[in-house]
């Protein structure tokens, strides 16, 4: 019975590892692809901030001098650009992003930069700014008091800053005056773009929607475009097709990946990534250079000068190699936690990985932030 007992149990530990051998990682399709069309469009416009205490340009940026005069003139007041000295005023680039489907009320975002030299945005209003297209189309209009995350200030020849004081945004400051046309459910097709090229995800893909539809309606055109025809019962109902297909599950196709941060040394690496077998030799040269400042005393009654002179001393220290063998199918991980121990920097680091790819070793793809 006992035997018996132990038998069941150890099948259930081997069923629960072949489970977990087996386990298959799904997202849903509108994690790995995008439609083609759907999208948002960039908006840019050039404008004025007023209300600044005195941290706006300075009479040296002439553009905010001839754009002030240009705006009094449409106001009905006619002044000489000569004559305009103010320190509230500032020119400044505004940006938004018009996403997808919107329409004509909405409301955006906008980020609101500084194009002269003033010194803070904090406190300003954004005057009426017109955002445009780059078809040069105007598409939505911003205004509005701005928001700073950042502060400068200065006093006695000291001064402070805090992040970015030039940049501000207005929340839903722009107002949407012209909307894109297009009736997306008057589609005869879709086309969906994987965020990653991969031909095993895109088949996977085609079969998950096929398989869906009970039709081969959708068909790879490439590594990362999938076209499908709508079906007959969904024209004019694109919008139905596409919440249904989005939610569809996806097996990924994993890959070999080992991400590195130069600036940091940080190393990330997918589990399957490996090494093969492989011997590094690490040493380095250090050179140092260094002066000491000397001065050359005249004995007394020669009548000589005294002078300042420099001495400069070289030594060159040769580090012993450090020699790591590597046996075969160690994971980049270890690798980095065995460099780590023997001291090695996070710059050596970089180009040891560099050198194992060079040399074959490394059957991973290589990314170097």
């Amino acid at each position: 019975m006992r035997v018996a007992a132990l038998f069941l149990a150890a099948m259930t530990l081997f069923g629960a590892d072949a489970a977990k051998a087996e386990k298959k990682v799904e997202v849903h399709l509108r994690e790995v692809a995008r439609l083609q069309g759907v999208r948002g469009n960039q908006l840019l416009g050039y404008g004025m901030v007023v209300g600044l205490d005195g941290t706006g340009d300075k009479d040296q940026t002439k553009f905010t001098v001839q754009s002030l005069t240009n705006l009094m003139s449409r106001q009905g007041l006619t002044i000489n650009p000569t004559t305009v000295k103010v320190k509230n005023v500032a020119a400044v680039m505004v940006t938004s992003e018009l996403p997808a489907f919107a329409r004509t009320g909405s409301r955006l975002d906008v980020t609101v930069s500084s194009t002269g030299d003033a010194k803070s945005l904090a406190g300003g209003i954004l005057l009426m700014t017109a955002l445009q297209g780059p078809d040069g189309q105007t598409y939505a209009v911003a205004q509005g008091p701005l928001l700073v995350g950042g502060f400068s200030a200065s006093a006695g020849g000291a001064s402070v800053t805090k992040n970015h004081p030039t940049v501000g945004r207005v929340p839903e400051g722009a107002l949407i005056e012209r909307e894109l046309g297009g009736n997306f459910n008057a589609r005869a097709t879709l086309r969906y773009s994987l965020l990653e090229e991969d031909f095993t995800t895109a088949m996977r893909v085609v079969q998950v929607i096929n398989e869906e539809l009970g039709e081969k309606l959708a068909q790879p055109l490439d590594a990362r475009t999938i076209e499908l025809q709508i079906p007959k019962e969904f024209l004019g109902r694109a919008v139905e097709l596409v919440a249904r297909l989005e939610n569809l599950n996806v097996q990924l196709q994993p890959k070999a990946r080992v991400v590195v941060n130069e600036r940091t040394g940080t190393v990330i690496m997918g589990s399957d990534v490996r090494i093969g077998a492989v011997s590094i030799v690490q040493g380095g040269l250090s050179i140092m250079v260094s002066s000491t400042p000397l001065v050359s005393q005249p004995t007394p009654f020669s009548q000589g000068k005294t002078v300042q002179a420099t001495k400069k001393d070289v030594a060159a220290v040769e580090e012993k190699a450090k020699t790591i063998t590597v046996e075969p199918g160690i994971s980049v991980g270890k690798l980095a936690e065995m460099l780590n121990g023997m001291g090695v920097s996070s710059r050596d680091l970089v180009a040891i990985l560099q050198a194992i790819k060079e040399a074959g070793a490394l059957q991973a793809e290589l990314r170097i932030l």
